[in-house]
């Protein structure tokens, strides 16, 4: 049986894995693009269907958090990132927008009104987020400001007496021309949605690099003993592209013969992002780990495993 995963998108800097359907595992993705797995060491049997969420949002803080902010970056870069955040905080579009040129551009693909539209129909279906961001690293581009940073979303609701947490981290590279941002490189993304009262511990084992045409590993180890319980599971790899932010993305689960999933992938022939996912189900939580990979082309093999 297939479930079917939709893409919550990603906010101002970041976009997250991961939502909420009332009666199926649905955890947000884009298009498909599967890099064909095989099983490494342990055995995974077909399908067996076990109804959950997959979640993110909750209320909006009273006070925005205040990014943190490199010692020596100006000031008023450091107040606009401040507004970016309170403004996403409070789910105002127009306002979020504003820091944005029209002629906007991301690693992704995206575009000013691709970004907006996908912010808007997030935000309509998971509000309340919240986004706290920190400036790792700045220096001048002529009149331009080119800034490294790491944001950090979280969100907990309840939906069906279950409650559900996201948390995710993305560190990108903006470029400023007159305190708008013109262009956007995501370098690297994390995200983790439990829900349930006692979600599964997942230990995910992937490396951020990997050279083209390669073989990598990804182990998605569950922390408590297995016992007589059964657990679910499926890992997913997706190219990253503008129109995955909005594509629906059938999956099927597994029943997992040990405590995990244990899969060996092969990178594309050529360099490209990909969106590495693993999902865990227990009949007492889920757990939705995904994590942004590199397929380089490069001599060395850097981040392979």
């Amino acid at each position: 049986m297939q479930n079917s995963f939709t893409h919550p998108l990603r906010s101002h800097r970041l976009w997250i894995r991961a939502l909420v359907s009332s009666s199926f595992l649905s955890v947000s993705f884009l298009s498909v693009g599967l890099l064909g797995w095989t099983s490494d060491a342990m055995a995974q049997t077909p399908t067996v269907p076990r109804p959950a969420p997959a979640a993110t949002p909750a209320p909006a803080p009273a006070t925005p958090p205040a990014p943190a902010t490199a010692t020596d970056a100006p000031a008023r870069l450091v107040q606009t990132l401040s507004q970016i955040d309170a403004a996403a905080n409070q789910g105002n579009l127009q306002t979020v927008m504003a820091f944005y040129s029209p002629q906007f551009t991301n690693s992704d693909g995206l575009n000013y009104t691709s970004y907006q539209e996908a912010l808007q129909k997030f935000w309509q279906r998971y509000p309340g987020m919240t986004y706290q961001t920190q400036i790792n690293s700045w220096e001048r581009d002529g009149n331009a400001i080119v800034v490294e940073t790491t944001t950090t979303i979280r969100g907990t609701q309840q939906t069906s007496g279950r409650p559900q947490n996201l948390t995710a981290t993305i560190a990108s590279l903006q470029r400023f021309e007159g305190f708008k941002i013109v262009s956007q490189e995501i370098l690297s993304e994390r995200s983790e949605v439990t829900i349930g009262t006692t979600p599964p511990t997942v230990e995910l084992r992937l490396p951020t690099q990997v050279n083209v045409g390669r073989n990598f590993s990804l182990d998605a180890v569950v922390q408590e003993p297995l016992g007589d319980r059964l657990l679910l599971g499926a890992a997913l790899a997706e190219p990253i592209n503008a129109e995955g932010y909005l594509n629906a993305v059938p999956i099927e689960l597994e029943l997992l013969s040990s405590g995990g999933l244990f899969k060996v992938g092969r990178a594309p022939i050529a360099p490209e992002n990909r969106w590495i996912s693993a999902i865990l189900v227990r009949d007492d939580g889920i757990t939705a780990v995904t994590q942004r990979m590199q397929i380089i082309n490069r001599g060395s093999n850097t981040g392979n495993r």
